[in-house]
């Protein structure tokens, strides 16, 4: 009996079963109905899931599949090193997912507040600190404020450079001058060249500049695309090269840009910039008013297209070429050789074959257009220049507009060469110059066409990075998705927001001479005292036993007051020393930071009671 009965309830449990067995794949499109009471008899607990399963199934040609499943993109984050409120210094860090592209690593000039500093360059501290994570330094072109901190930079760290040949050209001299040429790879690419670069790849854009070769960069990341412009204008009618990729730019636009990254230093300019062109209308003009004159013209070094337009004009008045200034005779070298420059032939000479030819049949093409203090019209301004000798039947044409800052060394040097009967066209005069950067118009352009999501300006005062984000603002960008870092900014970016994240290690590092950072704020300040102030050293020998004077006090003044003058101060300068020595040996004081402190506190009293003025004291004791 027991076991009819065991046997009747395992044959209704198995028809049960296959019951549920049964209607379990019709319960799957049944959207959910009674799917906890039928699925009861198999022991597992079902829930709702089949709207959410169909809702993830996409129907083609009558055919469901699965969709795809989305991943989150992760975060890009950008370091700004340097270029942002200021002119110059550029260089931008991109990380992402542990891995880390350096674009440019420029220089900048000093400033009238940087006594005696040669030039200054980007704190690469938090670079350093990263270097086993650097995957290569891209280059958008060969200004200094875009290369000239390289070879400081390779000094501490080695990653593959790539560039276009003319700044890769201009990148190789500056290496052999720091004997660094040897254990650095230099990667020549072409504008629409892709490069794998780890998880990221660099795309090179060409863009017009006031340099051949220039060109912008997709940043192709996995958190998306970065387009960083670099220095750019839309020229339709270049000198050489052909017109901006705008066609790229649009093109990225349409797969979608995260973020944009704009040249701002002229965004504060309506309009838009002229081509290059317009100066060699200037030139004929300038060179048929000086048919009599020896003509001298100062322009940017780098500014290849200009010194072609110098050439062509020369050419067609029968003149003969010479070049002024260590950086402009490299830099036409590297142009003549790689191709990016025509010279007719016999139509350049040596500077010291000047002497051999009439006024009126020379141009002399020079550096100094910013009135830098070392540069060759600097220097024949004042005097100072070896082999040329500027007066009356000079025609001096500066073709370069002064770079923020810049002004008053250009006016003194233009000052100076008007003093010695020279004729100077300079600035607004004639159109001898444009700009090699885009305006508010080109702004627009380029805006527009790539359609950003994150709108980020660069390169450019305060002032400009405002006018560029507003430019942006007026073509529809969300402001909250726009930007305006400073130097030491780190900024993440990620499909679902922008953020700033803690300040990353920057500033400027002073060169001086040999010394890359031994120069800091104390140092200028020191410089700047004296310069203003001059010194006072004031030299006394004490008895090493008890510490009375055995001789001195003696004073010693350098850039203060000339002494056969003022006597009287000098031996108020002198007891007022003598009085603090007598009166610190007479209470045992003999502490020589304590003697030397009443020194300069009671002898800067009577300087300055005396004089207004407050000259650095130096103290010198010495035990004998």
């Amino acid at each position: 009996m027991n076991s009819e009965n065991n046997a009747k309830r395992n044959n209704g449990n198995n028809r049960r079963n296959n019951y549920h067995n049964k209607n379990q794949y019709k319960n799957r499109n049944n959207n959910g109905k009674n799917s906890s009471r039928n699925n009861r008899g198999n022991g597992k607990k079902y829930f709702n899931s089949n709207s959410k399963r169909n809702s993830n199934r996409i129907n083609v040609n009558g055919k469901k599949y699965n969709k795809p499943i989305q991943k989150t993109k992760p975060s890009i984050k950008i370091s700004f090193l340097g270029g942002l409120n200021e002119i110059g210094k550029n260089i931008t860090l991109f990380e992402c997912e542990d891995e880390i592209i350096v674009l440019d690593c420029g220089m900048a000039f000093p400033d009238g507040e940087m006594l005696g500093v040669d030039l200054v360059i980007p704190d690469f501290t938090y670079l350093i600190q990263n270097k086993d994570r650097v995957k290569a330094i891209l280059l958008t072109h060969g200004h200094e404020d875009h290369i000239g901190g390289l070879p400081y930079l390779l000094t501490e760290m080695s990653a593959p450079i790539y560039g276009t040949p003319l700044t890769l050209g201009l990148v190789e001299n500056k290496l052999k001058e720091h004997s660094l040429l040897q254990s650095t790879e230099l990667i020549t690419v072409q504008a629409g060249d892709k490069v794998k670069l780890g998880k990221m790849t660099a795309e090179f854009i060409h863009v017009n500049h006031s340099i051949p070769d220039a060109v912008a960069i997709a940043l192709h990341t996995p958190a998306g695309t970065i387009v960083h412009t670099g220095d750019f204008k839309i020229d339709c009618t270049p000198i050489s090269g052909g017109m901006i990729d705008l066609n790229r730019f649009a093109r990225l636009g349409g797969e979608g840009v995260l973020a944009l990254m704009s040249d701002s230093t002229n965004a504060s300019r309506e309009g838009y910039t002229p081509t290059e062109h317009t100066v060699y209308d200037s030139f004929k003009n300038l060179f048929q008013k000086a048919e009599k004159e020896r003509i001298i013209i100062a322009t940017f070094a780098s500014n290849v297209n200009r010194v072609q337009q110098i050439i062509n004009c020369a050419k067609k008045f029968g003149r003969k070429v010479a070049f002024s200034g260590r950086s402009m005779i490299n830099y036409m070298k590297v142009a003549n050789e790689l191709g990016y420059i025509d010279i007719p032939e016999n139509i350049i000479i040596d500077i010291d074959q000047i002497p051999q030819y009439t006024p009126q049949e020379i141009v002399l093409v020079t550096t100094g257009s910013q009135g830098e203090p070392m540069s060759a019209l600097t220097r024949m301004a004042f005097s100072d220049h070896r082999k040329i000798t500027v007066g009356t039947g000079d025609f001096i044409i500066i073709s370069a507009n002064p770079i923020p800052g810049n002004e008053k060394s250009v006016g003194n040097v233009v000052d100076e060469l008007l003093k010695k009967g020279c004729r100077v066209v300079y600035e607004s005069m004639y159109e001898v110059h444009v700009s090699g950067h885009a305006c508010a118009e080109e702004h627009k352009i380029i805006t527009s066409l790539v359609k950003p999501k994150y709108y980020i300006p660069v390169h450019g005062e305060q002032k400009h990075l405002r006018k560029s984000q507003d430019i942006a603002v007026s073509l529809g960008i969300d402001k909250k998705n726009t930007f305006i870092a400073d130097i030491g900014t780190q900024l993440e970016l990620n499909e679902n927001f922008m953020k700033e994240l803690p300040k990353v290690p920057a500033g400027k590092v002073f060169v001086d001479g040999f010394g890359v950072g031994d120069v800091g704020s104390i140092v200028l300040r020191d410089r700047k005292h004296l310069a203003q102030d001059g010194l006072i050293i004031i030299v006394a020998s004490l008895d090493v036993y008890d510490g009375h004077v055995i001789s001195g006090p003696d004073i010693v003044s350098r850039g203060f007051v000339y002494v056969r003058e003022s006597e009287d101060l000098m031996k108020d300068i002198k007891s007022t020393a003598l009085y603090v020595l007598d009166d610190c040996c007479d209470n045992n004081i003999h502490e020589w930071g304590v003697i030397k402190n009443r020194i300069k506190d009671d002898v800067s009293k009577v300087i300055f009671n005396k004089t207004g003025r407050s000259p650095m004291i130096l103290p010198i004791l010495m035990e004998v």
